[in-house]
């Protein structure tokens, strides 16, 4: 695979635009411009792409990846018809993890990278240990459903007092502070992940590294929370139940809410709404290197006290974790020609128009890029 700073290949440009208008089929209900035709990027990381590959990539996990993971297979195979991509986004980040581990997914989608444990286990796999490439960046939505109610703003405070079932009913006074308003009295219903999930990490990082008091859990990717909480499968799951039911609340990636209202983040008297772009600004000033130690792995981590009222609080990126080293060799240049698409700026375009997601910088495609290319 060739990496370089230069014009787009062409033959390569002119096909995945046809991708990209292809995939305004992909599912995706972000609310953005989804499903229209970006002109292909002439600057940015390219990559060219060997069309006469064949086989089939197995993968799965993270549901918040999958109106991405969609799209990208569209625009891959314009190009790419003879690899077959197969994403099963029911697993969740958990499932995905632990399939890859035991060898079944050529690579897995999780919302956070592998734990120590996780990457220990995968020296059996990988010889070196797995990698944690992102190559999706989002945020969590605080979804809710609430008779006559359109907007909501919500506090971190707030937030996690709500999830930690401490308010308990929409016309509490920390609800109205937040709004400049009451809301209508009603009970609150809280629906949460079952599943081990990385949107419920990424939520979890938040609450702890920023509401201490009102948040005593560690972060982490299975619910903390016992008591008179919903608990869904998937973050479809999470979102179905909050629009079936009343007075409900939840959290989901943003691509995933549909119709459903998401709380504007109240931050230093500032209420911030989920926007690509004050996501992206979320991951510039914040996001640090917190590398498992394998060679080649770009995990990160948010650091919450640089958060301003240009950030939208609650980022969320994903991964693709994969190993660098595989047993089949056919099998890595699969895996290497599809997640260098993905990891190029094209492929962050094709996720951007189709999931509503924000690109990643450049700067960061480009160490993903030197990853990939070790894959063998």
């Amino acid at each position: 695979m060739k990496i370089s700073r230069i014009a787009q290949v062409g033959a390569v440009a002119a096909i995945a635009a046809l991708a990209l208008a292809g995939c305004s089929s992909t599912p995706s209900d972000s609310g953005s411009d989804a499903g229209s035709t970006p002109t292909p990027t002439e600057s940015g990381v390219t990559v060219e792409l060997d069309s006469s590959l064949t086989g089939t990539i197995t993968s799965g996990g993270s549901s918040a990846q999958a109106n991405a993971q969609a799209a990208w297979t569209t625009a891959y195979n314009a190009t790419v018809s003879g690899v077959t991509i197969n994403y099963d986004k029911s697993q969740g980040s958990g499932g995905g993890v632990t399939n890859f581990l035991s060898g079944a997914y050529d690579f897995a989608g999780s919302d956070s990278p592998l734990s120590d444990d996780e990457t220990a286990s995968s020296e059996a796999l990988c010889t070196e240990g797995g990698v944690n490439i992102p190559v999706y960046l989002d945020g969590v939505a605080i979804i809710f459903n609430i008779d006559g109610v359109d907007s909501l703003k919500l506090s971190g405070e707030t937030i996690a007092k709500i999830f930690n079932l401490q308010i308990t009913d929409w016309s509490d006074a920390a609800i109205t502070a937040d709004n400049g308003t009451a809301l209508p009295a009603g009970p609150i219903t809280t629906v949460a992940r079952s599943d081990g999930s990385g949107t419920t990490a990424n939520f979890t990082n938040y609450l702890s590294a920023t509401q201490a008091e009102a948040w005593p859990y560690e972060a982490g990717k299975n619910w903390p929370v016992a008591g008179n909480v919903s608990l869904q499968k998937g973050g479809s799951g999470v979102v179905d139940t909050v629009k079936a039911g009343t007075g409900t609340i939840g959290y989901a990636d943003h691509s995933a809410i549909g119709d459903l209202n998401a709380a504007d983040i109240v931050v230093d008297d500032t209420a911030i709404p989920f926007s690509p772009e004050a996501v992206a600004k979320t991951f510039e000033v914040a996001a640090t290197d917190a590398s498992n130690g394998v060679a080649g792995d770009l995990s990160k981590q948010f650091d919450y006290s640089k958060l301003t009222t240009e950030t939208y609080p609650i980022p969320l990126v994903s991964y693709a974790i994969t190993c660098t080293t595989f047993a089949d060799e056919a099998q890595a240049t699969l895996v290497k020609s599809y997640l260098g698409f993905v990891a190029s700026t094209l492929g962050q375009q094709v996720a951007a128009k189709n999931a509503g997601s924000a690109p990643l910088p450049d700067s960061i495609l480009e160490e993903a890029q030197k990853t990939i290319d070790a894959i063998k």
